[in-house]
């Protein structure tokens, strides 16, 4: 039984390559809070995607207002209330607004209900802005969540949470991608401070047939990094697929053109993009990648991707 906020250390968390034997049969992946929208739902600056991997119902990231994502879960007519798994990718707002309030919508007619968060570690660091107030919102989330008599659970390196779906847990930077805004500082234990690059973040990875499929949230470890990490430490498959943000929005073309050198690489066949990944920067990929209107596109609420089916980026987006 883990404590209220239990760490997942390293001595009790998997070897430290796979074999990667156990593989997820069926996958769907919908957007539950992304900037684009059509006839159902409401955009934001923000992420939340429902994962069903073989029948485990996962809520990656839960948006940017306390109630986006429990508005257009009804909109699509998708039920939370029998999902127990939270996976936040990082402390951001954008990212972590609405878990108090799904825990306590949900937990009216399902107690187990969106009961443990899964995070990593560093995700409750103390961050300044410059000025003398905290500005890491997740050190209050965590009171109210676990007020609300949900479980934080803190991990340090990889793990698998069920046969088949990774979660990376933090992400080391091999490549020097700095995909995150300058601003924000980290407050260390001796009172001084150095640049807050997410050392949180995480991905979420299914090993398929297929290959990797790889969600996440903003990318702030960089994609590169995130998918050399999953194809290292879990199976050195190619990319399937990877969905999400990326935080590319604002990448010059010569960063657009070394990730995507190294996407091919990586042998990547479908790429949705949504939320910070940009616009721009999913055209560029498309077209540097060699992918087309039907393996890569800009996400939409509602829209996602499917293991047998693909892509499925929503009307707009089509």
């Amino acid at each position: 039984m883990f404590s209220r906020t239990a760490r997942i250390a390293c001595l009790l968390a998997v070897p430290l390559t796979c074999s990667a034997a156990d593989k997820v049969a069926s996958l769907d992946v919908r957007l539950l809070s992304t900037m684009l929208t059509a006839d159902e739902g409401y955009g934001e600056w923000g992420f939340a995607a429902l994962v069903v991997a073989d029948g485990h119902r996962i809520l990656f990231d839960t948006g940017a207002h306390p109630d986006t994502v429990l508005r257009n879960a009804r909109e699509l007519h998708i039920d939370l209330s029998n999902v127990p798994d939270a996976i936040l990718s990082h402390h951001h707002l954008d990212h972590t607004a609405g878990l108090v309030t799904l825990r306590r919508e949900y937990a009216k007619s399902n107690p187990a209900a969106l009961a443990r968060a899964h995070v990593g570690a560093g995700i409750f660091l103390s961050r300044t802005d410059g000025s003398a107030s905290e500005v890491n919102t997740m050190i209050a989330t965590k009171r109210d969540y676990e007020s609300a008599g949900g479980t934080f659970i803190e991990y340090t390196q990889i793990r698998e949470l069920f046969p088949g779906v990774w979660l990376t847990g933090p992400v080391p930077r091999k490549y020097p991608e700095k995909n995150w805004n300058p601003g924000r500082m980290l407050r260390l234990a001796d009172g001084k401070t150095t640049e807050d690059n997410l050392p949180e973040d995480q991905s979420l990875v299914m090993v398929t047939d297929k290959g990797l499929v790889v969600v996440s949230g903003c990318g702030h470890s960089g994609i590169v990094n995130t998918l050399d990490y999953a194809r290292a430490r879990i199976a050195p498959a190619p990319i399937y697929a990877a969905l999400g943000g990326f935080h590319l929005y604002q990448a010059s073309d010569e960063t657009l053109a070394w990730t995507a050198s190294k996407l091919k690489e990586f042998g990547l066949q479908n790429l949705l993009g949504a939320h910070c990944t940009g616009i721009e920067a999913v055209y560029r990929l498309r077209q540097l990648t060699g992918l087309d209107r039907k393996t890569a596109a800009v996400g939409a609420v509602g829209g996602g991707f499917n293991l047998a089916t693909g892509l499925d980026p929503g009307s707009i987006a089509r």
